[in-house]
């Protein structure tokens, strides 16, 4: 028996990244997993097929998570096809980095639908399957710029802020039908994206990590299924930052 046997989990943009990594952790300890891409290409068909190697449902569904019907007619879907949902992981992101005063209202709109519109969407769209099972446990993915900023990304770091705050909030509103909401704030980890950046970039700012390494999409998924479990059974409105320690 895996932590999450019986479960359902709906992962949105986990086609990949650390998304991705979250559907394998959560598979291998027994969750049935749907997740969401803007496309299911043939990357996205590979992950589902991993995932359903390991002996679980799987199925990916092609939506724009910013978009409110497209959601709705999503979770819809997942709830008849896997009869459940008992656990939402609100990860789909872009970043599209820029100082304030070159910024774009389309590069700041943009970041603020995908990230934290997504997540109002989704949420809406779960929160009334998950208080007919009387219980859910929601996840946003928020990152260490939501609670510290950065320069040159206020757009993404003013999207991530609010998706520690929904959580709190989803926390308070919905702890007496027994869902829990908690917000996960990764720092610098591994990815495609960082491994694309220099040597001597990646190597600062490994300096400033007490632990002295980037982390791994693995690391932010074991804090995932932590809070997807019932081992935190009474932990809500909580954000978890995984970043060596950057930020104390």
């Amino acid at each position: 028996m895996g932590l999450l046997t019986g479960k359902t989990a709906l992962i949105t943009g986990a086609a990949r990244g650390i998304g991705k990594a979250i559907a394998l952790k959560f598979a291998a300890e027994g969750a049935n997993v749907a997740f969401t891409d803007l496309v299911i290409d043939e990357n996205g068909k590979a992950t589902e097929a991993e995932i359903a190697a390991l002996g679980v449902k799987a199925k990916g569904y092609a939506s724009n998570a910013a978009d409110f019907a497209q959601t709705e007619d999503v979770v819809k879907q997942v709830k008849e096809e896997f009869g459940a949902i008992d656990i939402l992981v609100n990860n789909a992101g872009i970043t599209k980095d820029g100082l304030m005063l070159r910024m774009t209202e389309a590069q700041w709109d943009a970041v603020i639908a995908v990230n934290l519109k997504s997540a109002f969407n989704f949420i809406h769209a779960c929160v009334p399957v998950m208080m007919r099972q009387r219980g859910g446990s929601i996840i946003n993915m928020a990152s260490v710029v939501g609670v510290h900023g950065n320069a040159g990304q206020c757009n993404y770091a003013a999207s991530k802020a609010g998706l520690i705050a929904l959580a709190k909030s989803i926390a308070q509103e919905m702890g007496a039908k027994g869902i829990r909401a908690n917000a996960i704030a990764p720092g610098f980890i591994e990815t495609a994206m960082t491994a694309a950046l220099p040597d001597d970039v990646r190597a600062e700012w490994c300096k400033k990590i007490p632990l002295r390494r980037g982390g791994t999409p693995d690391d932010v998924a074991n804090v995932a299924l932590f809070l997807a479990s019932d081992l935190s059974s009474y932990v809500s409105g909580q954000v978890i930052q995984i970043d060596g320690g950057m930020n104390m």
